[in-house]
């Protein structure tokens, strides 16, 4: 017999609230909107790490990825799991979507499924070619070049012809053990900014508008950026629930990111399907919609 409906996971850093800390009070705050709303709708539900040593995951009908926030730097521990508990247990999302979530190569298969998304170009794992020779191939001259596998803007560069020497030794050394890809720097979001659609069940529920700090690019509040609520368009909010219904599955929750590109169209940033940031602080009732999304699969 299951003790319980659902897991909320997050990651042992933020188990606890904070007083002092904002940021780990608002990881917190979120996960226990959903965390309620789950038990409002009458499913049996705790929090817990991810890499929980003493849980059975046999215990529970389901686990729910949230603020899984150091996956991405344990990425072969996190894999190894993942595998082991996707036979214990139900995955919201689904093990199949996560990895295809994870490895930024799946914005190939969202653009053969007519969604617009940024112009990329992926350099593969032990790649020999340069910097300079891929923006010369390219026809490229300002750019963003990041990992496949990451989060959090980790090893994002802003590259331009004054800069792509000082990045070429760090560039060999990142492709020596992992693909990376390379696009065209986008002059809206710094200008404009870039929208976060939330989408439940293939339904948008609410968006809020991401802004870097003066000076920087990187819209993440990692790097100083600012949160600001955002009423989209009818056109972006068709976008964003078409890019979610052009993946693999339908995935329970997702967060679509897009931006006005520099051929003035909305483009999609990226698609996050394994735990994204949802701003549950910004509209509360999106918790009750995932909860009630989640009672329904295990109905």
């Amino acid at each position: 017999m299951k003790l319980y409906d659902a897991i909320v996971l997050t990651d042992k850093r933020y188990l606890e609230d904070s007083e002092t800390d904002a940021y780990k009070h608002n990881v917190f705050f979120e996960d226990f909107l959903v965390l309620e709303a789950l038990r409002l709708e009458d499913l049996k539900a705790q929090r817990l790490a991810w890499d929980d040593p003493h849980f059975d995951w046999s215990s529970t009908k389901s686990v729910i990825f949230r603020t899984t926030w150091d996956y991405f730097n344990r990425f072969d521990e996190f894999s190894l799991w993942l595998s082991k508990v996707t036979q214990q247990t139900r995955l919201f999302n689904s093990e199949t979507i996560i990895r295809w979530n994870i490895d930024k190569h799946y914005l190939n298969a969202l653009k053969q499924n007519g969604i617009h998304i940024t112009k990329s170009f992926f350099i593969e794992k032990g790649s020999n070619t340069t910097l300079k020779e891929i923006h010369q191939q390219l026809g490229w001259t300002n750019t963003v070049l990041k990992p496949c596998v990451s989060g959090a803007a980790r090893h994002t560069y802003k590259i331009d012809s004054e800069t792509i020497e000082a990045h070429e030794l760090i560039f060999k050394d990142l492709i020596a053990n992992e693909a990376m890809m390379l696009q065209p720097f986008q002059h809206n979001i710094v200008t404009k900014g870039e929208i976060s659609m939330m989408v439940f069940n293939g339904q948008f529920t609410h968006a809020i508008l991401k802004k870097a700090k003066a000076g920087d690019f990187r819209v993440q509040d990692d790097f100083g950026g600012s949160v600001h609520e955002y009423q989209p368009t009818k056109e972006e909010i068709i976008f964003a629930e078409l890019a979610v219904k052009a993946c693999p599955e339908l995935p329970i929750y997702a967060r679509v990111d897009i931006f006005t590109d520099n051929n003035q169209q909305i483009a999609l940033s990226e698609l996050e399907l394994i735990e994204p940031e949802l701003w549950f602080r910004h509209y509360p009732k999106a918790a009750t919609v995932l909860a009630k999304a989640i009672k329904e699969k295990l109905n």
